[in-house]
């Protein structure tokens, strides 16, 4: 009788278990498709926000290089009028100004096209840096033993890999790549070290443990690794 008790009380904590746990990934799921969708359009408005503003910069150059151009232009016909008498040295002078004035524009043109230019290819920085810590809670999900699980429970888990890795494309995607570190000497631009720790037959300053991953968006470190250190 007391062998029924305690099979009833395991079979009942099971289905509790499950219970809780279909509901948590219910929720979970239902959280990440909101968040999911929340990116999308952050992403859309970011993206068209950026493209607005680089026309509008283009059109303010184009408007300032035609005020400037034409500032110049007619100042050069008025000294022009004013000096058809004088020698070829001057007018030679003037034309140099001109030309340089010219040069000076195409030079303020193009830093200011490299600036925007800048400023839309990392456009998404901050909705990339948000995604981050989903990505990590996934890799901590992904990383149960799957032998120890139910076959039910498992599914649930080969559902979560799928969508971790779907996450993963997204992010190789925009050039978003983890960056290496594990046996690798520190680098203060890559890593943050936050413990030390002696490692037989291996030197002092080596990478021994990645805590928790970073990350690069094309040439920028947008989160540096948290690493233990050998000393």
């Amino acid at each position: 009788m007391q062998n029924d008790d305690i099979k009833n009380k395991i079979s009942k904590d099971e289905k509790n278990f499950k219970k809780k746990f279909n509901n948590d990934t219910k929720k979970f799921k239902k959280k990440f498709d909101h968040e999911k969708e929340k990116v999308q359009k952050e992403f859309s408005e970011s993206t068209d926000k950026m493209k607005e503003e680089l026309k509008k910069q283009n059109e303010k150059v184009k408007e300032v290089a035609d005020n400037a151009k034409k500032a110049v232009t007619d100042k050069a016909n008025e000294i022009k009028e004013d000096i058809k008498n004088s020698d070829a040295e001057k007018i030679k002078a003037l034309e140099d100004a001109l030309l340089r004035r010219d040069a000076d524009m195409v030079n303020y043109r193009k830093r200011k096209d490299e600036e925007v230019s800048k400023k839309l290819e990392y456009a998404n920085e901050d909705l990339i840096i948000e995604i981050l810590p989903i990505v990590d809670n996934f890799e901590r999900a992904i990383s149960l033993d799957d032998d120890n699980l139910t076959d039910e429970l498992s599914k649930f888990l080969q559902g979560f890999k799928m969508i971790y890795c779907h996450l993963v494309d997204i992010l190789n995607k925009y050039d978003v790549k983890a960056i290496d570190g594990i046996n690798k000497p520190f680098d203060p631009k890559y890593h943050q070290a936050v413990m030390t720790e002696e490692v037989d037959g291996m030197k002092s300053g080596y990478v021994v443990e990645v805590m928790q991953k970073g990350y690069v968006f094309k040439d920028r470190v947008i989160r540096p690794a948290m690493v233990k250190v050998s000393k």
